[in-house]
């Protein structure tokens, strides 16, 4: 009790000194000791102190914005992952699979794949502790150890009779944040940047310098689903390719006042290779600070779609007894001056969460003169329109038919072809189509339930019985028709039976292969990177 009371009443000084005289927050911190005091001794049940001070910290927090946050002891690792991609484990993504947990990716190199896991396992129990009808969360924490120690999971194989014992030895799992580096189209180098935990920069420069050895006459940076990360990774990549001395972010704090002014502190590599950075609306943070940089300078032209827009910078401040306050303390701005945050968390709580208006944004130009607004995220200079793909894709991937079917895939064939020529037959997807119609697969259609209300109005109004026989024929139009459905979507279909098949032999680094092959975005960043002349007219144009 006495530990989470402290850290209790430390966020609320931090919370409360920012926003009151010092009376208050006296007074208000009088108020809550005296308040838990009383409840602790006058409640009929027994207090469980943990969940309830936890919940009040919760409360509190929530009235700010969702990146300021409390990390507890017991937490520290999960941050930890977080910001350096490093932590102790075996090397797997495990997910739920109706009531079990199985083995969704293996990385490779890892203790998972040494060990003989495979994709596809059913996880029974570790060390003896069962995870039947356990969440993801507790598979991955029992998982999860100092290196060097071992575990045992005992798990259920597609095709065995008997369950198998495997013994694993944990080791330090270092994610590599880059995701694909290799040369596509004519002389173009593609890097797949995923995050930017601690050192990201130094295995970008590595990246980069192998592909300029490649003779790469041109280059894509792909943030997109890129979340962010460490500010000062992002400032390193940006040296890259701007001259030293460029500003690259700059933050500031309280009151408007100037906090951190992030320059390029080194040489750089290449300041004249055509860049084309792509985006979308879940690449942040620090992915923006990289797009806009780059943008404000006029050093690449950013394409895809509009990003998530955090333009707020946290900070970590340690509390006693393992604890860790994650706050925001700054926001920043990039090289014209824009801060690209999108919510206004300030606003008064009955508009909280709301979007800056287009009426609040400001103009600010970029070198060459191009127009550029603040609070949108970052507007990429060549938009491309979303493929959200089949509904019927989505909801077969949803139910665990496309990974079942791939796992069935894998046992039956011993080897494939490399990722990047492998292709599912026409025989292989009447065969997938086949095992889904065995299955009865059947999925929710929004649309139906719209029809019901529109029934039921109808019913009330008088309109419905007149008209029963075209009610009928809609409700008879809106039921399912899964292989006219699968047929419509066969190429979508394909690709994502192709990418688990995938998974199952080469691991993350062939599924990368496979998707940028048959990426649409990247085949539209290789054309306007042959395109010289319409490359700099973009970004010439005022």
């Amino acid at each position: 009790m006495k530990k989470n009371f402290i850290s209790a009443a430390l966020l609320l000084v931090a919370t409360l000194s920012f926003a009151n005289p010092l009376e208050d927050v006296s007074k208000n911190l009088d108020i809550f000791n005296s308040l838990f005091k009383e409840l602790y001794i006058n409640y009929v049940d027994t207090i469980p102190v943990d969940k309830i001070v936890n919940a009040g910290i919760d409360g509190m927090l929530n009235k700010l914005d969702p990146y300021t946050t409390y990390i507890p002891e017991d937490k520290e690792k999960d941050f930890k992952l977080m910001t350096t991609g490093e932590y102790g484990g075996i090397g797997a993504l495990i997910g739920m699979h109706g009531d079990s947990i199985v083995i969704n990716q293996i990385y490779s190199g890892h203790p998972a794949e040494k060990s003989g896991l495979k994709v596809g396992d059913i996880l029974l129990d570790v060390d003896g502790k069962t995870m039947i009808k356990k969440k993801p969360v507790d598979a991955s924490t029992a998982l999860k150890g100092m290196p060097g120690t071992k575990t045992v999971a005992k798990i259920k194989r597609y095709g065995e009779q008997k369950p198998i014992k495997i013994e694993i030895t944990r080791a330090k799992i270092s994610l590599n944040p880059i995701r694909y580096s290799g040369v596509v189209g004519d002389s173009i180098g593609l890097i797949v940047l995923t995050s930017f935990y601690d050192k990201c920069s130094d295995e970008m420069q590595k990246a980069f310098l192998d592909l300029k050895k490649q003779g790469i006459k041109s280059l894509i940076i792909d943030l997109r689903d890129n979340p962010g990360g460490l500010l000062n990774e992002a400032s390193s990549i940006c040296n890259f390719f701007l001259p030293k001395g460029e500003t690259v972010v700059t933050t500031k704090t309280k009151g408007g006042k100037v906090g951190n002014v992030y320059k390029t502190a080194n040489q750089p590599l290449d300041t004249k290779i055509p860049i084309v950075v792509l985006v979308n609306a879940h690449s942040a943070s620090a992915s923006e600070i990289v797009s806009g940089a780059l943008q404000d300078d006029d050093r690449a032209v950013i394409m895809g779609q509009r990003t998530y827009g955090k333009g707020l910078v946290q900070s970590t401040v340690s509390l006693p007894y393992g604890g860790k306050l994650k706050v925001t303390t700054a926001k920043y701005y990039t090289p014209s001056g824009r801060c690209i945050q999108k919510i206004n968390y300030t606003t008064k709580d009955g508009e909280k969460n709301a979007e800056i208006p287009d009426s609040l944004t400001t103009e600010f130009k970029t070198k060459n003169g191009r127009i550029v607004r603040d609070g949108r995220g970052i507007m990429p200079d060549v938009k491309l329109d979303t493929d959200t793909g089949k509904v019927i894709t989505y909801n077969l991937v949803l139910d665990n038919k496309v990974f079942d079917w791939a796992t069935k895939y894998y046992y039956a064939h011993s080897s494939i072809v490399p990722s990047t020529e492998f292709e599912v037959t026409e025989e292989d997807y009447q065969d997938f189509k086949k095992f889904v119609i065995d299955s009865k697969f059947k999925y929710k259609v929004s649309t139906k339930d719209f029809m019901k209300d529109f029934i039921d109005a109808a019913k009330y109004e008088g309109v419905y019985e007149p008209n029963k026989a075209l009610f009928d024929t809609l409700e008879i139009a809106l039921e399912h028709n899964i292989p006219v459905e699968m047929d419509s979507a066969k190429q979508e279909i394909c690709e994502a039976l192709a990418l688990e098949i995938i998974s199952r032999y080469y691991n993350e680094s062939g599924m990368a292969a496979y998707s940028v092959k048959h990426d649409k975005e990247i085949k539209q960043a290789i054309d306007l990177l042959k395109d010289e002349e319409k490359y700099r007219s973009i970004l010439n144009e005022k």
